[in-house]
């Protein structure tokens, strides 16, 4: 049996957002919605098994480490929960390094200041890219983290390209 979700305004509970997310979500006009979740089911298969919500409701938000010359930069992508990001293609090419790869947990974490399996657009470092998949963009209602694992934001698509950064692009294979 499926547990029913329910979504709240945001920005009327700050609690259930990383203090970044929460710093970000401000500057929108109320459109997001929040939901408390069990944290254990913050996976997005987990949390749509649960809560009977189609996988392509849903985007992971990952943060990819770069490398070039000797340097590492950082990015975030947005992708379908059904696909996979291309990192070794379109990701790599676009970023202009040598290597890409998923960051670490505890860099990803580190550098974003929120929960891995949290992790969210929204309140990332403004120096970083954050690249969003067109088909996350088309999408008229998505679900992404809230920066915690206890909680999940359900935004319209299109609001992630006007985050910091952000640009839209085909990211998948």
């Amino acid at each position: 049996m499926t547990e029913r979700i329910e979504w709240k305004p945001a920005l009327d509970h700050p609690e259930l957002m990383a203090e970044a997310v929460r710093a970000a979500m401000t500057r929108f006009d109320g459109s997001a919605r929040i939901a408390r979740i069990d944290p254990e089911s913050a996976d997005t298969a987990a949390f749509c098994e649960r809560y009977g919500l189609a996988l392509d409701t849903s985007a992971n938000c990952v943060v990819l480490s770069a490398k070039r010359g000797g340097e590492v930069s950082y990015a975030a992508c947005v992708v379908p929960a059904t696909r996979r990001a291309d990192v070794n293609g379109v990701l790599r090419r676009h970023l202009g390094a040598r290597k890409v790869s998923f960051a670490p947990m505890e860099e990803a974490t580190g550098e974003t200041g929120m929960e891995y399996g949290g992790i969210t657009p929204f309140g990332l470092p403004k120096e970083w890219p954050l690249l969003v998949d067109k088909a996350v963009h088309d999408t008229p209602w998505v679900v992404v983290g809230s920066g915690l694992r206890r909680s999940k934001l359900r935004v319209p698509g299109p609001l992630l390209a006007e985050l910091p950064g952000a640009e839209v692009l085909s990211l998948t294979k």
